[in-house]
């Protein structure tokens, strides 16, 4: 799995019938402290991710796994929306919670 960002929505009058009914979001892959990290993609969503949302996402045969049965033709697929992502080492003391500089917090609204 992969972090990334959703930074928009395609529309698209004619493709694969497989694809009818999917929504398809523009997302930018991002590092785990969150810069940018190659180039934009187009991925089908399942999660109902929104513009700015921190999600991630899946690509290659496992992209078509969250529709089935269904065969829909994705090679890169949303499987999740990030709430926080915790960096660095976790404190061996479970009264003692990692420092704010290691949280970083996904962007979900609601």
């Amino acid at each position: 799995m992969y972090l990334g960002r959703v930074i928009g929505r395609l529309w698209a009058s004619v493709k694969n019938p497989g694809l009818e009914s999917q929504r398809l979001l523009l997302v930018q892959p991002v590092k785990a402290d969150l810069s940018a990290s190659g180039k934009v993609l187009v991925c089908a969503d399942t999660t109902g991710a929104g513009a700015g949302e921190l999600i991630y996402w899946v690509r290659g045969r496992e992209a078509s796994f969250p529709f089935l049965p269904a065969a829909v033709p994705s090679d890169a697929t949303i499987v999740g929306i990030v709430d926080e992502l915790h960096l660095g080492e976790a404190s061996s003391d479970p009264d003692s919670p990692l420092p704010p500089d290691h949280v970083r917090r996904g962007q979900r609204k609601g």
